[in-house]
C-alpha cells in the first residue's frame, strides 16, 4: 500500500493512494485514530488494508495538499557520512559507528510544497535519502530482526544549510531551518519492499542528475541503523529514521551547487515514487 498525509477541504487526513486517486481514510477515525502516526501506534495496517479492499477511491490527487508523510513524528533520528560515495568525496575516514544528529518535526515540508532557502544563508544544499518510518516498538532488537518493525519507505530530502551546519562540530542548526526537510510524496509499506537495500535513489535539481547510487552503498544497512537506534532510545511507531545521503553533494563539488529560488528539486527511489519541491526564499 502507498499511505499519505493531506489536506482535503481544510481537513487534514490520511489516506491510501489506488492510481491517481485517494481513498481517504478519515471517515474510520474512530477506528484508526486521527493520523498516520495514530493509525500505526494502534497497530491498524491490516485494518487500512482491509478498509481500502472495500471502499472507492473518491478524491483526486490533484485536488490534495499533501502533508509530510508523518506531520508529527516523536523523534526524527537523521544519519550522516552513510554512504561510501559520500565519505569518499568529504575525504573523512569510514565511520566506526553511525554518526547521528535530530532534526525536529516543524522543520518539515511536503511532496509539492516549498523548501524555503533561509534569510540567514545561500548556501542551501540537498540530500536525497530513504526515510524509515517505524511500525512497531523497538527496542534491543539485533539487526536481523530489525525490518519487522518498520511500517514502511518513503523519500526524504534532507535540505541542509551548510554554513550554520559547519559553524560547530554539531550539525543540528543547518538541519532545522523551517520547510528544509521534504518528506514524501508516500510511505511504501514495508511488505512491498523486503529488502531496501536494493533501491536505487536519484537526486535532480532541474532535471539534472546530481546524485545517483544504489542501497548496497549503504555503509551501516536498514537494520543495522534500527538496531543502533533502538538501543540508545525506544522508537515508537511513526518515528522516522532519515537514513543518510549519496555522493553528489552541492558543498563538495568544484564550484559547489546551491540551491535557488525557483530550483526544481526531486528525489526518486525506485519501488517509492518521486519527491518533487520548488525552492522558494523565505
Amino acid at each position: 500500500m502507498k499511505l499519505l498525509s493531506f489536506e482535503y477541504r481544510n481537513q487534514h487526513s490520511f489516506g491510501v493512494v489506488a492510481g491517481d486517486r485517494v481513498i481517504d481514510l478519515g471517515p474510520h477515525r474512530a477506528a484508526l485514530g486521527t493520523s498516520l502516526r495514530d493509525a500505526l501506534e494502534r497497530g491498524a495496517l491490516p485494518a487500512i488494508a482491509e478498509i481500502a479492499k472495500q471502499s472507492e477511491a473518491t478524491i483526486s490527487l490533484s485536488e490534495v495538499r499533501f502533508l509530510p508523510v508523518i506531520p508529527n513524528p516523536a523523534k526524527i533520528l537523521c544519519v550522516g557520512i552513510n554512504y561510501a560515495s559520500h565519505v569518499k568525496e568529504t575525504g573523512r575516514e569510514m565511520p566506526r559507528y553511525p554518526m547521528f544528529f535530530t532534526r525536529f518535526a516543524d522543520s518539515q515540508t511536503a511532496h509539492e510544497q516549498p523548501i524555503l532557502r533561509p534569510r540567514a544563508s545561500e548556501k542551501l544544499d540537498f540530500e536525497g535519502e530513504l526515510a524509515v518510518v517505524i511500525g512497531k516498538t523497538a527496542r534491543h532488537v539485533s539487526a536481523a530482526d530489525a525490518l519487522s518493525h518498520v511500517a514502511g519507505y518513503a523519500c526524504y530530502n534532507d535540505g541542509s544549510v551548510r554554513d550554520w551546519q559547519k559553524h560547530t562540530i554539531q550539525f543540528t542548526p543547518g538541519k532545522n531551518f523551517p520547510q528544509t526537510g521534504a518528506f514524501g510524496p508516500w510511505l511504501v509499506t514495508a511488505d512491498e519492499i523486503p529488502d531496501p537495500s536494493r533501491l536505487s535513489l536519484t537526486t535532480r535539481l532541474n532535471g539534472e542528475v546530481v546524485q545517483q547510487a544504489t542501497t548496497d552503498d549503504l555503509i551501516f544497512s536498514v537494520g543495522e541503523v534500527i538496531a543502533y537506534c533502538a538501543t540508545f532510545t525506544e522508537l515508537r511507531p511513526g518515528d522516522v529514521i532519515i537514513t543518510g545521503t549519496t555522493g553528489g553533494v552541492g558543498a563538495f563539488r568544484e564550484p559547489p551547487l546551491w540551491m535557488r529560488a525557483g530550483d526544481v528539486v526531486e528525489v526518486e527511489i525506485s519501488a517509492i515514487g518521486v519527491l518533487r519541491n520548488t525552492i522558494r526564499d523565505e
